[in-house]
């Protein structure tokens, strides 16, 4: 999970971390020379992996017409509509007409004549076989004793109705299973706290999956994504996934991923219908993120003097567009996009830079990446999204592959267990672009084996993004 920053470089000194003034050539409390240390990238321009790439003016990206390039919806049909059949595959018998209210009547066989049953391991096939006859010793009543009072009757207690189930449209215990959860989260009936439904999260969507997981060491997942597909004007596919990581230090870190997750992917998911180029809908969608994150700092005064010290809510945001022959990536923070080929003897890559002070140091020369990352500092994050960030800067940048394979969007709770390219590679299965969401559960289990300390997110894409309707096998 993310660490709240510090001051952007740009405001101190990479070397003794004194604030600077504009303008400053040199620190003025330990001598540093300031010019070496390069500007911030803006967006990149599209890039090549293993392959040519078109200017970017080449790319002819169709007029949007008045469909919303969803298609028309795929017919629904009620369950009992659907014909069932039993574990050999052969249809099951029909069933049995409604019994009226009343008991109804069991057949009585003939005196002498042997019990039967039918078999119903062989639908279409009955066969009648005896069944042993009861022992009538078992089942007599005992004849009264002669001056023997007769038994009691049971117990007004024991003949009280059990208690009702509760209602289907409450929670019930994970525990017990019969239990009505309440709102504080306990089971009423035997006092089961119940996980929360954040714990652990799945989602499948078309050819793309993401999983979400609190971890073995934190009492909440203050990470959340959002996944889903969509296509463009001329009807291509396109797979979308957001993922976004809550500040720790923050208030309300929870609450800010999830408003970033939904409000990001909600506006890719519209603009690209509508013939808007990836790259600038990824920018869009995260000023619509950042956006959403300040607007729950619009609390009351009262709060703030009850708290005065707390942290705006906070987050960082990764995400990642693949259409068949584009892969446009957007990033603020320290969460993560990895390019994974199918091929594993071609290498991976790592399409994004954190915004952190060990990536700041690596960049001005004055750590490697080994002690960069190795420093107590490494994780404090230098872009997030909320109220009290410095200045929202957001990186995009597209790629076009020229082979298949699997794009790797994590928070840091993955990378820090597979932190280059090619230990990430070597941890996704090799079927991961056709099963995607098999994939992602395999990289959480990586990182939960490895310690779990963090929150753990992942979602995997498969490029070039296949036709809409094909998901995980």
């Amino acid at each position: 999970m993310s660490q709240m920053p510090q001051q952007a470089a740009v405001s101190k000194c990479p070397s003794c971390e004194e604030p600077l003034e504009p303008g400053d050539r040199f620190c003025g409390a330990c001598g540093y020379d300031l010019s070496v240390v390069p500007a911030r990238p803006e967006d990149s321009p599209t890039l090549a992996i293993h392959g040519v790439v078109p200017a970017p003016d080449d790319v002819d990206w169709p007029v949007a017409r008045d469909s919303d390039g969803h298609g028309h919806p795929a017919p629904v049909h009620a369950a009992a509509e659907l014909p069932g059949t039993d574990s050999g595959g052969s249809p099951l018998p029909p069933p049995p007409p409604s019994a009226p209210p009343s008991a109804p009547a069991v057949p009585v066989a003939p005196a002498g004549a042997p019990a039967t049953g039918v078999r119903f391991d062989r639908p279409g096939e009955p066969e009648e076989y005896p069944l042993q006859a009861p022992d009538p010793r078992l089942t007599a009543e005992p004849a009264p004793v002669p001056g023997q009072a007769p038994a009691p009757e049971p117990a007004a207690a024991s003949r009280q109705p059990a208690p009702a189930a509760p209602d289907a449209a409450e929670k019930v215990c994970v525990a017990c299973r019969a239990g009505r959860v309440d709102d504080d989260g306990y089971c009423e009936n035997c006092g089961h706290a119940q996980p929360r439904e954040r714990d652990h999260m799945e989602q499948e969507s078309g050819p793309i999956a993401a999983v979400s997981d609190r971890g073995l060491r934190h009492h909440r997942n203050e990470d959340a994504f959002s996944v889903g597909c969509t296509a463009l004007p001329d009807g291509a596919p396109a797979s979308v996934a957001i993922v976004c990581d809550g500040v720790s230090s923050a208030t309300r870190p929870d609450d800010a991923s999830l408003a970033a997750s939904r409000a990001a992917g909600e506006t890719l998911l519209g603009a690209l219908p509508r013939g808007t180029h990836p790259q600038q809908a990824m920018h869009d969608a995260i000023l619509a993120a950042s956006q959403a994150v300040n607007a729950l700092a619009d609390e009351p005064a009262t709060a703030r003097e009850q708290a005065p010290h707390q942290n705006a809510p906070a987050c960082t945001l990764v995400g990642a567009v693949v259409t068949a022959g584009l892969l446009v990536v957007g990033w603020v923070g320290d969460s993560r996009v990895y390019w994974v080929p199918a091929d594993r003897t071609t290498p991976p890559a790592r399409l994004t830079e954190d915004d952190s002070w060990a990536a700041q140091m690596v960049a001005a020369g004055l750590m490697n990446e080994a002690e960069a990352y190795a420093d107590e500092r490494a994780h404090a994050i230098t872009g997030w999204l909320g109220a009290d960030a410095y200045e929202l800067e957001p990186h995009t940048a597209s790629f076009k592959p020229d082979r298949p394979g699997v794009v790797v969007v994590c928070t840091d709770g993955l990378w820090n267990y597979a932190e280059s390219a090619e230990e990430m590679a070597e941890a996704v299965p090799l079927d991961a672009a056709a099963r995607p969401l098999h994939g992602a559960r395999v990289l959480v289990g990586h990182a939960l084996d490895g310690g779990g300390h963090d929150n753990v997110t992942v979602a995997l894409l498969p490029f070039p993004a296949p036709s809409q309707g094909a998901g995980s096998a």
